[in-house]
């Protein structure tokens, strides 16, 4: 047996009960999972989400996190080659032919995990959200236009260029030797950083690892963004602090290169980036505690670049968002 199909076989012994327990933490009564990966290709990604928006129109609408459960279900998690995308375009046939998902994969048992990782993962990314516009006719009345699509955003405002490669579990030593959870965005100091998701601010200040620092909770618990290495002196947007409520596409922070010092505000990092960490929360013990979870980001990342916020600059040179957006359905 191969090390993934070994690895996909223990989940679901964990997840199902067979045995021993990555599925089995419980708190107050209920199971959680404790452990997953996530890596879903940029090209699924795309698959999904255009089978998804595509369909909302019809008389079969699909859902972007359930194909993507079945892609991964029927192909025992292997996303590598036309596995996967086979799989999907199958599906989506068969949904179009009267059958149901919930038909089509009551038999498969690795498609229930995969649906409760992927929701907790993607489950607010898309869906229906509303945009503020002018008035066809009346353009200086300004009213919300409903849409549906991609509700989350990149890290990284529009037009501010910025590379960046799958770095997730690469080594990392200092102050003790450990693998990377997070994912590094390289660009310019002061490039401005957007919310990914709408949710409160946890967390902000200096730590001496991520330097200036900002952890953001999702409404819904379950996924909480960290960005690091934030700007020397100014690393945050005016007014930012723990407890606030952020939209999705808000400005929260500027890119920097602090950290690796006890010292507060110090550049310690040789290349000025963002790091973007993405932690995955199916119970609350696993927040601050053990069994935490923080995926790869890498393809989350390349998704989320067709979604940029754009931004303007204003007097105080504090920049803002150019769009209203109102994200309050997806949460």
């Amino acid at each position: 047996m191969s090390r993934r199909l070994l690895g996909v076989f223990i989940l679901v012994v964990m997840f199902f009960g067979f045995g021993t327990n990555a599925f089995a933490g419980k708190a107050d009564g209920e199971d959680f999972i404790k452990w997953m990966d996530f890596d879903v290709p940029l090209e699924v990604l795309k698959q999904a989400y255009d089978y998804d928006v595509e369909s909302q129109n019809s008389d079969v609408p699909l859902d972007f996190v359930q194909l993507l459960s079945y892609a991964a279900a029927k192909n025992w998690g292997n996303f590598k080659g036309r596995g996967p995308s086979a799989a999907m375009d199958d599906v989506v046939k068969r949904i179009r032919g009267g059958e149901t998902m919930h038909e089509i994969a009551q038999d498969m048992e690795l498609y229930q995990f995969y649906l409760t990782a992927y929701q907790v993962v993607l489950g607010g990314f898309v869906g229906e959200y509303e945009v503020e516009v002018a008035d066809e006719n009346d353009p200086e009345n300004i009213i919300w236009e409903r849409r549906y699509g991609l509700r989350a955003f990149s890290p990284m405002a529009k037009g501010y260029s910025f590379s960046h490669s799958d770095d997730f579990g690469n080594p990392r030593s200092y102050g003790y030797r450990r693998p990377h959870l997070g994912h590094d965005l390289f660009g310019s100091v002061g490039a401005p950083i957007i919310a990914v998701e709408g949710g409160v601010v946890e967390a902000t200040g200096w730590n001496q690892y991520g330097g200036w620092r900002i952890g953001i909770r999702t409404l819904d618990g379950k996924r909480y963004y960290y960005y690091a290495h934030l700007r020397k002196d100014k690393p945050y947007v005016e007014g930012l602090e723990v407890g606030q409520r952020v939209n999705a596409g808000d400005v929260i922070g500027y890119l920097g290169q602090t950290g690796y010092s006890r010292r507060e505000n110090v550049n310690n990092i040789r290349e000025p980036h963002l790091h973007f960490g993405m932690q995955i929360i199916f119970d609350e013990s696993q927040k601050d505690g053990r069994n935490q979870i923080w995926i790869d980001a890498y393809s989350i990342v390349r998704f989320l670049n067709k979604n940029r916020m754009e931004v303007f600059r204003d007097e105080n040179g504090e920049y803002h968002r150019t769009i209203k957006i109102n994200n309050m359905p997806m949460e």
